[in-house]
């Protein structure tokens, strides 16, 4: 007999679909995305093309999937990993026995932005008797911290940066700080950019000030102390650098580990103590938690240290060479085009560009160079910096540098002969009229169907234009306040449930 309540929609059949057929579906569906390997991909993804890498994170991670971090008296293997993980980050950070911070210990969180967070959530909970704490950011740290003050309560003080060198002025800083702050920050490297912030100014700065100084090391912290070690002229950022109270460096970015594994470093103990949250008050067990989630995944803190273990430091540095070589030949092809120039000459693994007066559309480039295998990150203007190209670059690169470089050339001039981006005259007078409260959701579908944004339940439709120049376009038109609220619009359009199979 026949259940006529069986439910089918989306992911959940009624009577369950084959393991191969559920595989292939999974692999149609990644035909749509970006490359995640092969170097033509810029952004998101950390490559290290080291063969059977893969496999063993991979293997690594199945060992240790059902593994929960909830309690680590259960699980005594992801503890050790975990504290592994937090003693290998110390020591490429400037801590453990034998340096001026060897009471270093840590914690392993799920991303950059979690680390980010419970920096902030430590901050703020060492000084309860503030009521109204803020923290303190240059404009170009991490959107991360935006996110963390705004979950957090905490005020948030942005100190802008020169647009000649994209850092803060360490006086400006020191100038910011309240009787109210309870954390300044500062990055190595911004992401946007790549330049590394005057962390030692800056630590002086908050020292003085008795306030704790949070180094945002997530993207270059595992490659920094590499490339100072081949020679390359890093600045002081670590925890060598006296005022430094704590460090984030994600392992899923040049640690090349798989997606999310980050480490959040602290002086001493007692520093990290108010990062904790312990809850006692139910029938239940009592509630232990050093980062946000309760359970977690052994899964990806295995392949993290099956990756770290694999890899080794000699390892590490290799790919530091190979990287840092690639980030030279990419800056070297941006110098040799004209209409472009760098945004800051690269000192980390970041190259960034933008155009110069009469140079080409940036936002049409980059569909042009899309078009040609390249998946490159625009950035939009802010406060009197231009939009910009970003590039990640990966020790995967390497190999693809020389190909780059005659396909930016083309690229360029096809976006020359293609012209700029014209926005329509009455989208033009929209987002100069428009304020966040007044978009209404049947104006938000209209200007998402305008701008080939997500097609209608139902359809055939791509969520995506295969160009988005014009959408780039208008967001970069449009205020920042402006800019979040149609991005959450438009992403709230494509996030919708699949109520059938296809």
């Amino acid at each position: 007999m026949i259940d006529e309540n069986r439910v089918e929609a989306g992911a959940l059949s009624a009577a369950g679909v084959p393991a191969e057929r559920v595989l292939e579906e999974v692999r149609q569906l990644r035909g749509a995305d970006r490359p995640t390997h092969g170097g033509r991909l810029f952004a998101y993804v950390y490559d290290p093309a080291v063969p059977g890498l893969d496999e063993l994170a991979a293997s690594a991670h199945r060992e240790s999937a059902h593994v929960n971090g909830l309690d680590p008296t259960a699980f005594p293997s992801l503890l050790a990993m975990e504290n592994a993980l937090v003693g290998a980050a110390g020591r490429v950070l400037g801590a453990g026995p034998g340096t001026t911070a060897p009471d270093v210990v840590g914690s392993v969180t799920s991303g950059g932005t979690e680390s980010l967070i419970l920096a902030v959530k430590a901050a703020r909970d060492a000084h309860p008797e503030i009521t109204e704490p803020r923290i303190l950011v240059p404009s170009s740290a991490h959107a991360a911290f935006a996110k963390a003050a705004h979950y957090l309560r905490v005020a948030l003080d942005v100190v802008p940066v020169s647009p000649d060198t994209l850092r803060p002025d360490p006086a400006a800083m020191a100038a910011a700080i309240r009787p109210e702050t309870v954390l300044v920050a500062c990055s190595a490297p911004s992401y946007a950019h790549g330049v590394v912030d005057p962390v030692t100014q800056i630590a002086a700065a908050a020292a003085e000030a008795g306030v704790r100084c949070h180094v945002d090391a997530c993207f270059g912290g595992w490659t920094l102390p590499y490339l100072r070690r081949l020679g390359e002229p890093v600045p002081a950022f670590d925890f060598a650098v006296p005022g430094v109270t704590s460090i984030s460096v994600d392992l899923h970015k040049y640690a090349y580990a798989p997606k999310g594994v980050s480490v959040l470093l602290h002086r001493d103990a007692t520093l990290r103590a108010p990062q904790y949250f312990a809850y006692a008050d139910w029938p239940g067990y009592t509630m232990i938690n050093p980062v946000i989630a309760s359970t977690r995944s052994g899964g990806p803190i295995a392949a993290a240290y099956a990756t770290v273990r694999h890899l080794g430091d000699d390892g590490y540095l290799r790919l530091a060479a190979v990287t840092r070589d690639a980030v030279a030949g990419l800056a070297d092809a941006v110098r040799a085009v004209d209409g472009l120039r760098l945004m800051a000459e690269p000192e980390s693994t970041v190259v960034c560009f933008t155009a110069t007066e009469g140079g080409p559309d940036l936002f049409v480039l980059v569909d042009e160079l899309t078009a040609r295998g390249w998946h490159t990150q625009p950035q939009l203007s802010y406060a009197g910096l231009p939009a910009s190209v970003h590039l990640t670059v990966t020790a995967a690169v390497a190999p693809r540098v020389a190909e780059f470089g005659p396909d930016l050339t083309d690229a360029v001039a096809a976006a020359r002969s293609a012209g700029p981006v014209r926005l329509p005259a009455e989208l033009t007078a929209l987002v100069g009229a428009l304020t966040p409260e007044a978009l209404t959701p049947d104006l938000v579908v209209g200007l998402a169907a305008g701008l080939g944004l997500g097609g209608e339940p139902g359809s055939d439709a791509g969520p995506l234009p295969e160009r988005m120049a014009l959408v780039n376009t208008l967001l970069d038109a449009a205020p920042s306040a402006l800019r979040e609220r149609l991005l959450v619009e438009f992403v709230s359009l494509l996030q919708r449930p699949t109520w059938a199979p296809s």
